[in-house]
């Protein structure tokens, strides 16, 4: 029942994600979300059968340290925006803030709701707590996962966007020969995060959860 609920965290949190990516370029200037009715929560438009259910499965039943997926990418034009530089910027880190503001409100719901009423008891019940705990976790995780600056990550396409021009023009290139390997780059650098970076980035993880839940 644990692993499940968790499974059903992570895809609604990958798509509360995208969904934040889509709001950030509206209002920045860029309709095509709105336009393909991609800014809604409803999972049905956002669910990639591949990024949304196999992968966060299979992490999350195997039990994994790296909690990772995605949903099929809002779409957005950057030519559209405002200010191109900076508001791609904007767009690609709105899904990050999203789930860390997420990790920090359910986060302080465990703060909170475990002060001691004048009963004895706690002001949630553990079952309450340990899923605020688990939303927390899971949005904690997946935010600061996508601000890793590699592609097709978040983190990656901020930094190149906030590069001076020349800077940024490397950087669009050695993106565009990554994607060009498909699933093979995302494979190889799952792999390699699992076994040099999971344990620190997980322990990272804890200690900030910590501080946001007093525990």
């Amino acid at each position: 029942m644990a692993i499940t609920l968790t499974l059903i965290i992570l895809i609604l949190s990958v798509i509360a994600h995208e969904v934040a990516h889509g709001y950030a370029a509206n209002s920045l200037g860029d309709p095509t979300a709105r336009l393909a009715g991609r800014l809604t929560l409803n999972p049905l438009p956002h669910i990639d059968l591949m990024g949304s259910i196999f992968i966060p499965a299979l992490l999350v039943f195997t039990q994994s340290p790296i909690l990772f997926g995605w949903a099929k990418p809002v779409p957005y034009n950057p030519y559209n925006l405002k200010n191109p530089r900076w508001d791609e910027t904007l767009v690609a880190i709105a899904g990050s803030a999203t789930n860390i503001l997420l990790a920090i409100i359910f986060g302080l719901i465990v703060r909170f709701g475990s002060i001691p009423l004048a009963t004895g008891g706690p002001m949630l019940d553990a079952t309450m707590l340990s899923l605020a705990a688990t939303i927390a976790f899971v949005n904690l995780f997946l935010g600061l996962f996508n601000l890793i600056p590699f592609p097709p990550l978040d983190g990656f396409t901020a930094l190149r966007s906030a590069l001076p021009w020349r800077a940024s023009a490397v950087f669009a290139r050695i993106e565009q020969q990554i994607r060009g390997a498909g699933m093979f780059s995302l494979v190889f650098f799952l792999i390699i995060f699992s076994y040099i970076f999971a344990g620190p980035f997980y322990t990272l993880v804890l200690w900030l959860l910590g501080l946001i839940t007093g525990s």
